[in-house]
C-alpha cells in the first residue's frame, strides 16, 4: 500500500463537523487518520492503519500514541454516535421513503478470546463453532443513502462456565478472612454479569427507545425481522406513533376462522384452495429495481398481539417458491407498500456488508471493552463518510457496470486518488528542496 501523508480532502470536510468531540487538535488528528485507514488500509488493524503513516519529516507519533489517542484518550466517546446521527438527520429529511431498520449481525474473530465481547458458539450461517461478537445495529435508509445510526456490541453470556467454576472452587469453610472475601467477591461478579447481561431484543429497545427521544428521524418507521420482534418492542413503536413492519415466522400460530393454526398451515391451504386470492403486485423497491409480486393480505389476530395486518409474499406466478410472511400494526397499509417497506429492511444487511468489507467492521484487534465500541462507532462514521463522497471512474465504469449509478468503489477510488495527490504534492516539495531519491524514500518508508 503507498503511504497516506495526510487525511484526503473529501474525509476532512466530513469529519470537521466531529470537530467539537475532542478537546485537543492532536486526538482529533489522530481519529482522522485513523478514519482514514479503515477505508483505505486493505489491513484494518492498529499496526495496518499506523505503519502506512507519514507524520513528515520529523519522526512522527508511534503506533502507541495513536492508539492512545484513538482508544484512550477522554474525547467525547459516547456522544459520538448521538452527534452522528444529528449530523445526518438533515440529509434524510424530505428524500422519500425513510425506515429505521434494526438488525443484528456476527462479527468474526479469528483471535477471539483475548477481544472483549467475543465467544466461541454455533454460528447458524457457517454451520460450525466459530469465535464472533454479537453486534446489534439501527440503519436509516431511505432511497439514495444508507446510515448506520447505532452499532452494539452485546456482552457474551458466561455465566455456565462461571457457574461451572464456583461449583469447583467451592469450599465448606474458610479459615481465613481473605479466602472469605476474595469468594464473596467471585460470586458478586457472577451476579453482576446475570444482571448486566441484556438479550439481542433487550438492546433492540433500547436503541428505539433512544432514537425515539433524541427525535431525528420523526417520520421514519420501522423495519425487523423476526429475530427481533417482541412485544415491548411493538408497543413501544405504536406508543409515539409509528408503525412497524416484520418477518413473521412460520410456526406462528394466527387465528383463522375461529381456530388457531400455523400460519405456514393457512398459506399452504390458500395455495391449494384458493390460488386467485394471491393477486399481482408490482413494487418498486429501495435499490429502484422494479419486481413483482403475488400476495394476500388479511387482518389477523395473534396471541398477545392482537388484530395487526399479515401479508402472505410470493415471488413465483405459480406460488411454488416458499412464501414470506410479513406482519404490520399498519392495518391502512396495502400489501404494495408492506413489500416496498420491506425492501428498505435490507438496508441493514448491505450496511453490515458495507462495513465488513469496507471499513474493518470485524477487522479490530482492540482488546478492551472501551476500545471495541470506540472501534465499532468510527467504522459507522466512516460508512456514512464514504457515501457522501462525489464519486469517479472511467466512463466504462460508471455505464457498464453501475447502470449509470455511482459505486462504492468509485467513491473510495476518490479517496484514493485524493490521498494519492497529498503524497504526489510532499514528493513534488520534497524534490524542490534538493532532496534525493534516497532521502525522499527514507521519509516515506522509513527503514
Amino acid at each position: 500500500m503507498l503511504p497516506i501523508v495526510g487525511v484526503p480532502e473529501s474525509l476532512c470536510r466530513g469529519l470537521a463537523q466531529y470537530r467539537n468531540l475532542f478537546c485537543r487538535e492532536a486526538g482529533f488528528n489522530h481519529v482522522s487518520r485513523y478514519v482514514t485507514g479503515l477505508i483505505l488500509s486493505p489491513n484494518k488493524t492498529r499496526q495496518g492503519m499506523h505503519d502506512p503513516q507519514v507524520w513528515g519529516e520529523a519522526p512522527g507519533p508511534s503506533r502507541r500514541a495513536m492508539h492512545a489517542a484513538v482508544f484512550e484518550a477522554g474525547w467525547a466517546a459516547e456522544a459520538l454516535m448521538p452527534h452522528h446521527r444529528k449530523v445526518i438527520a438533515p440529509e434524510h429529511h424530505g428524500r422519500g421513503r425513510e425506515v429505521l431498520s434494526l438488525d443484528w449481525t456476527y462479527a468474526h474473530h479469528e483471535r477471539g478470546p483475548k477481544i472483549w465481547g467475543v465467544k466461541k458458539a454455533w454460528d447458524h450461517v457457517a454451520h460450525c463453532f466459530t469465535p464472533y461478537q454479537t453486534v446489534v445495529t439501527a440503519v436509516l435508509a431511505n432511497h439514495d443513502v444508507i446510515d448506520g445510526v447505532e452499532v452494539v456490541v452485546q456482552q457474551p453470556k458466561q455465566d455456565e462456565e462461571e457457574m461451572a467454576y464456583l461449583k469447583e472452587t467451592v469450599q465448606e469453610s474458610y479459615a481465613q478472612m481473605d479466602a472469605a472475601r476474595g469468594r464473596i467477591l467471585e460470586i458478586f461478579h457472577y451476579l453482576l454479569h446475570q444482571v448486566s447481561y441484556k438479550k439481542r431484543t433487550e438492546i433492540a429497545l433500547e436503541i428505539a427507545q433512544q432514537l425515539e427521544h433524541e427525535g431525528h428521524f420523526p417520520r421514519a418507521h420501522y423495519a425487523f425481522d423476526n429475530g427481533v420482534l417482541t412485544l415491548e418492542l411493538t408497543r413501544f413503536i405504536e406508543s409515539v406513533g409509528k408503525h412497524w413492519l416484520s418477518e413473521l415466522e412460520s410456526s406462528r400460530p394466527i387465528q383463522w376462522r375461529g381456530y388457531w393454526r400455523r400460519v405456514e398451515e393457512v398459506a399452504a391451504g390458500l395455495r391449494a384452495a384458493h390460488p386467485e386470492s394471491f393477486r399481482p403486485i408490482t413494487v418498486r423497491c429501495r435499490n429502484g429495481e422494479t419486481k413483482q409480486f403475488w400476495g394476500f393480505t388479511k387482518v389477523v389476530r395473534l396471541k398477545r398481539y392482537g388484530r395487526k395486518r399479515l401479508v402472505i409474499v410470493h415471488e413465483q406466478a405459480d406460488l411454488g417458491d416458499v412464501p414470506r410472511f410479513l406482519l404490520t400494526d399498519a392495518g391502512h397499509w396495502e400489501s404494495g407498500r408492506i413489500i416496498e417497506t420491506w425492501s428498505y429492511r435490507w438496508a441493514s444487511e448491505i450496511f453490515h456488508e458495507f462495513g465488513k468489507q469496507v471499513t474493518g467492521l470485524e477487522a479490530a484487534q482492540v482488546r478492551k471493552e472501551e476500545a471495541v465500541t470506540r472501534h465499532f462507532r468510527l467504522s459507522c462514521v466512516a460508512q456514512s463518510l464514504v457515501q457522501r463522497v462525489p464519486a469517479s471512474g472511467s466512463t466504462s465504469d460508471r455505464f457498464a457496470f453501475a447502470q449509470g449509478e455511482d459505486t462504492v468503489g468509485q467513491r473510495v477510488r476518490t479517496i484514493a486518488r485524493e490521498a494519492l495527490h497529498g503524497l504526489l504534492k510532499l514528493v513534488e516539495q520534497l524534490l524542490a528542496q534538493g532532496r534525493s531519491c534516497t532521502q525522499i524514500l527514507e521519509v516515506l518508508m522509513p527503514a
